[in-house]
């Protein structure tokens, strides 16, 4: 009776741990598949506000929800906060969140949009060199094969069965250092916020406070630019604008951070590095549904295998952070 006994938990324990696992990458890629809804509003906004100034408002929205979690939850720092976890927050702060989106789209503005696109791929590989060197993840047999599946299928997304036109000039311009240091930042980012996770703070702590160590970098980043508020409009149009503020800040802004964060709890580093492709799946179908682009063959065999890596790394039992 005790052997049946021990033998029933074993199977209780193995079916929770593996129902974790699953969620864990579920979680990222859904969080990261919001992270995909974000132009829907952002271009509406750009009508009304420069990207800096979105980008501020956005995060005194989400300090609404920021402050109260963190004045609850405050007592769980204590002891916690060491020089290596405050880095932390602010690598995934102000690097990950602010300055490698400035990084990126000044790439975009100064170079071959083909070449940013293509060296912005780095970032799964940065993200399993920093597990593997900060958090001593070790690579599971099948990862290898894994990467190489995620790697074809963002390349098909991005470009199709077309190579991407460019000579070795454009691959050493510096819109492509710029693209490289913006993949390494977020690579980084989902190292850290692991790290984070592994000296036992709450998500909803973590997404707290790079919400809130972000405003004032970001408000300086405001101040250097000088934007100029201009909002006009009727009535009617002012609401939408502040509809369209509240669904960006809250939806693919606040939303997704949590359900990242709640997955990266019990997911390795470069497991959920790959997770986070399903962004730029789920971008293609809406530029496909929402703005017309149409979509190739070679982008639909992309999406395709995209998918089809998630679920094979949902099914791994070497997923699970340790």
């Amino acid at each position: 009776m005790a052997n049946a006994l021990k033998l029933e938990n074993k199977r209780t324990n193995w079916h929770s741990s593996r129902l974790g696992s699953i969620n864990g990458i579920w979680y990222v890629a859904l969080g990261a598949t919001l992270w995909g809804l974000d132009p829907l509003f952002r271009i509406l906004l750009l009508k009304s506000f420069t990207s800096s100034q979105i980008v501020f408002i956005e995060h005194l929205l989400l300090a609404c929800y920021a402050a109260p979690v963190l004045i609850r939850y405050h007592k769980t720092l204590a002891g916690k906060l060491t020089l290596a976890v405050i880095g932390a927050f602010l690598f995934i702060s102000w690097g990950g969140s602010a300055i490698a989106t400035i990084l990126f789209t000044e790439a975009f503005a100064h170079g071959s949009a083909n070449a940013v696109l293509l060296l912005q791929k780095l970032q799964p590989l940065f993200a399993i060199i920093l597990a593997r060197v900060m958090l001593k993840e070790t690579l599971p047999s099948k990862f290898p094969a894994y990467i190489l599946v995620a790697l074809l299928g963002t390349y098909l997304l991005t470009f199709g069965f077309a190579s991407p036109e460019m000579g070795l000039k454009e691959l050493g311009t510096l819109s492509c250092l710029f693209s490289i240091l913006a993949a390494f930042l977020w690579g980084g980012s989902t190292v850290m916020g692991k790290f984070l996770l592994q000296k036992k703070l709450d998500f909803p702590v973590i997404t707290s406070l790079r919400f809130l160590l972000a405003i004032p970098l970001v408000s300086l980043i405001l101040l250097v630019s000088g934007d100029v508020w201009q909002v006009n409009g009727s009535g009617g149009e002012l609401t939408l604008i502040a509809v369209n503020l509240l669904f960006q800040a809250f939806l693919p802004g606040l939303v997704s951070m949590l359900l990242y964060y709640k997955g990266l709890s019990s997911t390795k580093a470069f497991f959920a590095t790959l997770a986070e492709l399903a962004f730029p799946a789920v971008g293609v179908c809406m530029n496909w549904f929402v703005f017309g682009q149409e979509l190739t063959a070679g982008q639909l065999i992309g999406f395709i295998l995209i998918w089809l890596i998630l679920w094979l790394m949902s099914r791994s039992k070497e997923n699970t952070s340790g």
